[in-house]
């Protein structure tokens, strides 16, 4: 497939860049960072992004969504990035939607993906317990009891997990922490009783939790897919998660890009503005190319999600620790460019970079994504 976008991707995009620019601008993020919001984005913008029918991409037609791809996600993605806009997107509409549409239960769709279209109801995935991306790591137990079962541990950096309405949970039903097989995903309410969270505000003003299950009982229906197969439907609900937030760091890389051209050509020095220095051309050039390069990475991997789920993960891995290289080469280039200042919190530039450096960790930074790549090749 050409790595193109078609009429109606391309008028996506441009759709939801003019909407982004106008209602979920970077002066958003730091009104909601300054203020110190309880929730830490805008209700009513993810409102709007339900009337858009953004929400509701990844959710079948038959289920009150739009019924479009990977793709499509990832354009929106891009243009979150590019705006550094706090959203539930990417954890409701994407994460928890892919999960439940591939895996659920006829009444679990029913029951969740409707609200997930209208953007009444926002979900959260929980799969990591410490500070890196490790999803095999996984200790906290799912034990029967009764015509349930009975969940215990903790889990870290739940992508807006204090605003979740429900949360899908890794648990392990048999083996030990490493193994791939005996984990299964669970369909829990965040209020039931056993539940703790906490918030917690990471370095690039976006939200996280740390949540604790203390004997938190669910019922059988509560299992998403089947006892101890949830490792294969993870594995695919994280690709997912990979490509989009590669897509992400696509806008996030552009946009300081953008940026720092736009300062090259105003900037001046010695008479002349700094962009009629050869070096500053030299890097910014290099710096194009990766990006270019990057993007159609990430296009690539987007299609083949749409085109050949189950064998996306070597592509979705590329794009991953490419997206996360390039940005971060797109972050330092422009904080060098704009000088000493590029860090100031008066210039939006430091937040991209932050943005870029939390975006980089999630679902598994490039080691994460070089040694899962060799593993697949079997180096």
């Amino acid at each position: 497939m050409a790595l193109l976008l078609t009429e109606e991707q391309t008028m996506l995009r441009d759709s939801v860049r003019g909407f982004l620019a106008d209602h979920g601008p970077i002066s958003q993020l730091r009104r909601l960072r300054d203020s110190r919001d309880p929730v830490g984005f805008s209700r009513d913008l993810w409102a709007q992004f339900a009337d858009m029918g953004l929400t509701g991409l990844l959710v079948p037609e038959a289920f009150g969504g739009t019924g479009l791809g990977h793709v499509e996600a990832g354009l929106v993605m891009e243009e979150i990035g590019r705006n550094l806009t706090p959203s539930p997107f990417l954890a409701t509409a994407l994460l928890a939607a892919s999960a439940i549409a591939r895996a659920g239960s006829v009444d679990q769709k029913s029951t969740y993906l409707p609200t997930i279209a209208s953007g009444k109801l926002i979900a959260a995935v929980a799969v990591d317990e410490g500070p890196k991306h490790r999803p095999h790591a996984i200790e906290m137990t799912a034990k029967r009891h009764g015509n349930g079962f009975v969940l215990d541990g903790a889990k870290a950096m739940v992508v807006d997990g204090h605003a979740a309405d429900v949360m899908i949970v890794a648990a392990r039903t048999s083996g030990t922490a490493g193994d791939k097989g005996g984990i299964t995903l669970f369909l829990v309410n965040p209020k039931t009783a056993g539940t703790a969270i906490e918030r917690t505000i990471m370095v690039d003003a976006h939200n996280s939790a740390r949540v604790e299950f203390r004997g938190v009982a669910v019922d059988a229906d509560a299992v998403l897919g089947d006892v101890d197969q949830g490792g294969d439907i993870l594995a695919g609900v994280l690709n997912v998660g990979r490509a989009a937030v590669a897509a992400e760091l696509v806008g996030v890389g552009e946009e300081a890009f953008s940026r720092s051209i736009a300062y090259l050509t105003e900037r001046t020095q010695f008479g002349k503005t700094i962009g009629q220095f050869q070096a500053l051309q030299h890097r910014a050039a290099h710096l194009y190319s990766e990006l270019e390069i990057t993007r159609s990475a990430v296009l690539k991997a987007l299609q083949v999600l749409d085109d050949d789920f189950a064998n996306a993960t070597a592509f979705v891995a590329i794009a991953k620790a490419r997206a996360g290289k390039s940005s971060t080469l797109a972050v330092q280039e422009a904080v060098q460019m704009h000088g000493g200042m590029g860090m100031t919190d008066a210039f939006d530039i430091g937040l991209f970079m932050k943005r870029a450096r939390v975006a980089q960790e999630l679902f598994g930074d490039f080691n994460f994504q070089a040694v899962a790549l060799a593993q697949l090749k079997q180096y």
